[in-house]
């Protein structure tokens, strides 16, 4: 069933809408789930509430063209989370890790203001990730969305730890001048 006729049924709160975005796009969710708690039935939890918040915001919302995209930032935003609440320190490291990378290049939002402006960064991310070639883009991204390790996407790309290390520096200094020549504000 395609996208369209899927957000459709949850439109018409037709409770079969979730069994299909399951069918369709359940192992991808709960991977990415998977990949941020490190835990198969939490990840499988992480899943089953984006489906009830798919339930609760598709009504004033229609991602008919952009379905997996909405329910996987709902699974991440759920997974991280949980992974929170839980105290793993172990990942809650990991994450921080992470974060302490992009904050060389994006601060932190810690006002309205700067919530305000998340729309105007996520179009310059996104222009920004056009400017990659698709190699750096896919490590750019199974980096910082999928949140995968160094040598998770080193073995997936077929190259050394360091190469992988060294294309995110990179890409990570061309993202701040990439926000520089945009005028948005460090």
């Amino acid at each position: 069933m395609d996208d369209n006729m899927i957000v459709e049924l949850y439109l018409l709160r037709d409770e079969t809408a979730i069994e299909h975005t399951s069918n369709k796009y359940g192992s991808r969710l709960r991977s990415l789930a998977y990949g941020i708690v490190n835990d198969t039935q939490t990840a499988e939890e992480c899943e089953n509430d984006t489906y009830m918040e798919a339930w609760c915001t598709i009504p004033p919302k229609e991602p008919r063209s952009y379905l997996y995209a909405f329910l996987a930032r709902i699974v991440r935003h759920i997974s991280l989370n949980r992974c929170r609440d839980r105290s793993r320190l172990k990942r809650n490291a990991f994450i921080c890790e992470l974060s302490a990378e992009m904050e060389e290049c994006i601060p932190a939002p810690d006002d309205v203001e700067c919530r305000i402006e998340d729309i105007a960064l996520s179009e310059i991310l996104n222009k920004f990730l056009g400017t990659l070639n698709e190699k750096n883009r896919n490590i750019f991204v199974r980096r910082y969305w999928y949140l995968d390790s160094v040598t998770a996407i080193a073995e997936r790309f077929a190259c050394s730890e360091s190469k992988v290390k060294t294309t995110l520096y990179r890409c990570r200094n061309k993202l701040r001048d990439y926000l520089e020549k945009e005028s948005y504000t460090l």
